[in-house]
C-alpha cells in the first residue's frame, strides 16, 4: 500500500512533536503556513514538516489530515474543512467533550471519515511516548495504528464509536489536571501559614502522591492556559452523564489565574504561588 500524505492542523508543541512521529510512514506531512507565527514555523521545520501556502493545497493533497488545535476552535477549524469538501481521514485529535466531537464528525461526513482521537501523555520527544487513543470505523483507525507503527506514539483502538476517545481523555485530564491544581492550592495555604516545608515532608512519605511533587506547581501555571479548557470541556461532559460538573468548573477557575504565565519555562514554585494568590 502507497504512504499517505498526512496534514496537521495546526503545529503546536504536541502537535508538530505527533506529526513528526507520523513523518516515519508517511510520504510526507504537510502544515499551512498562512496565518502561524514565527515559532510555529520554526517548530514546524525542526520537527521536518513540509509547508503549503494555502489550506487548501493541504487539503487537497492529504490522505489524512490531523487536527489537534485548542479545544475552542476545533469545530470552527472542522467547518472550514468540510467547506474544502475535503474527503480523506479526519482525526479529530483535540481536547472536546464526545458531543463536540460526535457533531464534528455530522459536520465532516459524508465526504470524510472521521477518527475520534484522545492523546494521552506529553509530546514524543526526549524518550516520552504518549498514546493516541481511538475510536471509530475499523478501517480507518487501523490506518492511523499503521501511521505511527514503530514510532514514539503509541496508538490503541477503544471501539468503533465517535466520541469514546474523547470520553477517555477527558476522564483522565479531569483527575490528573484537577490533581494538580489542589496541590497548588495545598502548598498556597500552607505556605500562607508558614508550614509548606512540613507539609512536603508529610507528603513526600507518600511517593505516589502528587503532593509530594510540589516542583510540579510550576509547570502547571505555565501550561494553566492549555488546561483550563479542558477541564471546562470535562465538566460539561459530567453534565451531560448526570454528574456533578462543579469540582472541575472550580479547577478551571483557578487555573485562569495563570494564564499570563503561558509556556513560561522559567517560572518558579514560588511565583507560581504569587500568581496564584493574585485575585
Amino acid at each position: 500500500m502507497a504512504k499517505p500524505t498526512v496534514g496537521i492542523l495546526h503545529p503546536g508543541n504536541m502537535g508538530a512533536a505527533v506529526a513528526a512521529c507520523a513523518t516515519t510512514n508517511a510520504a510526507a506531512v504537510l502544515w499551512c503556513e498562512t496565518g502561524r507565527s514565527t515559532a510555529s514555523a520554526a517548530r514546524a521545520a525542526r520537527f521536518g514538516l513540509t509547508p503549503v501556502a494555502e489550506l487548501a493545497e493541504l487539503l487537497d493533497r492529504s490522505d489524512i489530515v490531523i487536527s489537534l488545535c485548542p479545544p475552542a476552535a476545533a469545530e470552527d477549524l472542522a467547518r472550514d474543512i468540510a467547506a474544502h469538501r475535503f474527503a480523506g481521514v479526519y482525526v479529530e485529535a483535540n481536547a472536546i467533550n464526545p458531543e463536540r466531537a460526535q457533531r464534528i464528525a455530522a459536520l465532516l461526513e459524508p465526504d470524510a471519515t472521521v477518527v475520534d482521537g484522545g492523546v494521552v501523555g506529553s509530546p514524543p520527544v526526549g524518550g516520552k511516548t504518549p498514546t493516541l487513543y481511538l475510536s471509530g470505523p475499523i478501517g480507518e483507525t487501523e490506518r492511523i495504528e499503521a501511521l505511527f507503527a514503530g514510532t514514539a506514539v503509541r496508538t490503541a483502538v477503544l471501539g468503533t464509536k465517535v466520541g469514546q476517545a474523547s470520553a477517555l481523555k477527558l476522564s483522565y485530564a479531569a483527575f490528573q489536571k484537577t490533581s494538580r491544581v489542589l496541590v497548588a492550592l495545598a502548598v498556597g495555604m500552607a505556605r500562607e501559614h508558614g508550614v509548606d516545608q512540613e507539609l512536603i515532608e508529610v507528603a513526600s512519605r507518600r511517593t505516589d502522591s502528587y503532593l509530594a511533587e510540589p516542583e510540579y506547581v510550576a509547570k502547571t501555571a505555565a501550561r494553566a492556559w492549555r488546561w483550563g479548557p479542558e477541564l471546562e470541556e470535562a465538566a460539561d461532559t459530567l453534565a451531560a452523564a448526570g454528574l456533578p460538573p462543579e469540582m472541575l468548573r472550580a479547577a478551571a477557575a483557578t487555573l485562569a489565574r495563570w494564564n499570563d504565565a503561558k509556556d513560561d519555562s522559567e517560572l518558579t514554585l514560588t511565583d507560581a504561588l504569587d500568581q496564584l494568590a493574585q485575585p
